[in-house]
């Protein structure tokens, strides 16, 4: 909504008056406001496409990090998104590869490499798209079931983990790998620096535009893009210097003065010196009734679910930890300007979110904090996570990621679904699991209530720790929507069950349920 207020009416507004003005009618009169003092304050420059005869081009800041990690680590697949489809009926191979052709063409950021100078800067180099094949096709008709399954895995496994070589490859790594004549398997690998979840869901809409074209063959209806990731990394490099980026970090310097170096959760396991990406995913689901009525409650409070999420999260994680100062790391979209909603690059930043539950607040004070943290943090969510890190400067270690260690993610992307002509799409899981951070929480609401994916890292935690901590999160949103005034430590949560709740975390206790009324851990 931001983006198309800016496009129609050349205004830049703060997220916090669309929270302030939920009627239509008083955010037309506060446009009219901030109409009558644009030009006042800091403009935000338009996006342009570049000189073409630029050579130079620079890495985005969130690009320089990763290409940083990828020096070190010597080709880390730490980084790889990777994904699988299985496609049943009569699929049309060449105008598949010729949909991937045509979708090379058109984003840069998929035949972008980079190159080190040797005066040790690094640049973006855009390659020209390929012309040859694409889409490497592997026959496996000719193997029993059982072959095919294991081949399959290995293919799997191997296209997963591609080692990546980044002053050369492709940033998109295709297979095709033929089971039948009428069933395939569809595997891909696309690197974080030229794309995000965002991404995933361009790619699979504009390949599902191509094909279906190709396959009868017209030629495709798709919008001409404007900018490139290039033009927006040169953008972004020249916005975010001088006052705009002093005003932006002075924030972030006072919200996240004082900060833990790590959480205080306790482990199952001592914290290897060195991080480690070993990870696993348990799943579990909020039933529909009570999602709907935490995304309810949160409405009536000029919140959105999120936030319900980040209160709730974050009272979890004091009651294992103990502590009041709660960190999570979360991701933002970052595609505030329109010109780049169409793009496939990497955008994604993450915000640091702090919440203070030293006064014991209720559900319903922890949200109010909650909403305006997040409205704060999206208002200054320019600022690239690795330009925080250099200016708040926070003791660095091996062993953990810097700032937080938890992260909470609501994944609200566009359905990254795919329809293709006379073809069945099936989205297999991936068989490659990296714990990036200590433990991820990643939620996606859909019909049947809130899905939730406990992702964390297993020389950390141990599966049943994480399933406690699934059972008690949902524990404690039912009970923050019956009594949503009620201190944490009134009623069932006194200080005997803040320790009764260390103790289970702590593997010393098992749960307890009172034989009549709420179970201790439902508040």
């Amino acid at each position: 909504l931001l983006a198309s207020i800016r496009e129609q009416f050349a205004l830049d507004i703060p997220i916090k008056t669309l929270f302030a003005q939920p009627i239509l009618s008083e955010l037309a009169a506060a446009l009219d406001t901030e109409a009558s003092m644009a030009g006042q304050g800091i403009q935000v420059p338009p996006m342009v496409a570049r000189d073409p005869q630029l050579t130079a081009l620079p890495l985005s800041y969130a690009q320089q990090r990763l290409w940083f990690i990828d020096r070190l680590e010597g080709g880390s697949v730490h980084y790889n998104m990777p994904g699988a489809l299985r496609l049943s009926g009569k699929l049309d191979i060449a105008a598949l590869e010729q949909s991937f052709k045509a979708l090379y063409r058109r984003h840069e950021s998929l035949r972008t490499c980079f190159v080190e100078q040797t005066t040790g800067e690094t640049y973006q180099q855009v390659q020209p798209a390929p012309t040859g094949q694409c889409l490497p096709v592997v026959d496996l008709q000719a193997l029993s079931s059982d072959e095919q399954t294991v081949a399959l895995m290995t293919h799997r496994r191997e296209l997963s983990a591609w080692s990546f070589d980044l002053t050369q490859d492709l940033m998109l790594q295709l297979r095709l790998l033929k089971l039948s004549p009428d069933e395939s398997v569809l595997l891909f690998t696309l690197h974080h620096l030229a794309g995000d979840g965002w991404s995933i869901s361009v790619l699979m809409r504009e390949l599902q535009a191509l094909y279906s074209a190709y396959v009868v063959d017209t030629k495709p209806q798709l919008t001409p893009l404007s900018i490139q990731y290039a033009d927006y990394a040169l953008w972004q490099r020249d916005y975010l210097q001088g006052e705009v980026l002093a005003q932006q970090t002075q924030y972030w310097e006072h919200q996240l003065a004082g900060l833990p170096d790590v959480h205080a959760l306790p482990l199952d396991y001592p914290r290897p010196a060195q991080q480690s990406f070993v990870g696993a995913t348990l799943s579990t689901r909020v039933p529909s009734v009570l999602s709907e009525q935490l995304q309810d409650y949160c409405t009536a409070e000029g919140a959105t679910l999120f936030m319900g999420l980040h209160a709730r999260f974050s009272a979890l994680l004091s009651r294992y930890s103990n502590e009041t100062n709660i960190v999570l790391g979360s991701p933002v979209a970052n595609r505030e300007q329109p010109e780049i909603a169409s793009l496939i690059g990497f955008f994604v930043n993450t915000l640091v979110l702090r919440a203070d539950l030293s006064e014991m607040p209720s559900f319903n004070a922890l949200l109010t904090q909650c909403r305006t943290t997040a409205l704060d943090a999206y208002a200054h969510q320019q600022v690239p996570f690795e330009q925080l890190v250099e200016v708040l400067e926070p003791n660095r270690h091996l062993s953990h990621h810097p700032l937080f260690q938890v992260v909470l993610a609501l994944q609200n992307n566009e359905s990254a679904e795919l329809n293709l002509p006379d073809v069945e799409v099936q989205y297999e899981a991936a068989d490659l699991t990296i714990a990036k951070f200590d433990l991820t929480l990643n939620v996606v609401q859909d019909a049947d209530g809130l899905a939730l994916d406990w992702e964390y890292n297993q020389d950390l935690f141990k599966a049943e720790t994480v399933t406690r901590l699934a059972r008690h999160f949902e524990a404690l949103i039912q009970a923050a929507l019956t009594q949503p005034y009620r201190p944490m430590t009134n009623g069932p949560i006194s200080r005997s069950c803040l320790l009764w709740f260390r103790s289970i975390a702590l593997h010393t206790a098992k749960p307890r349920v009172r034989t009549s009324g709420m179970p201790c851990c439902q508040d």
